[in-house]
């Protein structure tokens, strides 16, 4: 099975974004589905909901900080090698999706309400969102990154 099709299954069992992306990859960051799931828990929505960067985006950066990040903070030059392979992973999301903005993925209105309640998962939830695609398609270009490193 592959990490896109991971992904869109545990966002299918009710999984945020975040968490089913980072979840697909629990084996390669040596940590249960169970701690990322907790770990990636907030992203979800946008941030709690708020619609801002996409969930299925910060799953995607949170695994790149774990499998890539660097751990020496005074290494500029790791930093920056580090930066400009988040932003290569971001540019094709963006490249794939038209954006890294949820709500701008979702087509609602920029200045529209948003509250913290998620929404029940139902047949017409997922026939209306493209969440499991944006899920699927960030756990794929995750997968492609790690296997050209």
């Amino acid at each position: 099975m592959t990490k896109s099709e991971i992904a869109g299954n545990f966002f299918k069992q009710g999984a945020n974004c975040a968490q089913a992306v980072a979840a697909a990859f629990a084996p390669e960051v040596s940590m249960s589905e169970v701690e990322l799931f907790k770990l990636a828990s907030g992203f979800g929505g946008g941030f709690g909901r708020r619609r801002e960067v996409c969930g299925a985006v910060s799953g995607m950066v949170l695994i790149a900080n774990m499998l890539y990040g660097n751990d020496d903070i005074t290494d500029k030059s790791a930093k920056d090698d580090h930066y400009a392979r988040i932003r290569k992973l971001l540019k094709e999301f963006e490249t794939q999706n038209s954006s890294l903005i949820c709500r701008e993925l979702l087509g609602l209105d920029k200045n529209g309400e948003t509250t913290h309640v998620s929404e029940p998962r139902s047949k017409e939830y997922y026939q209306t969102r493209p969440c499991v695609e944006l899920v699927a398609s960030a756990a794929e270009i995750l997968e492609k990154a790690i296997t050209a490193s």
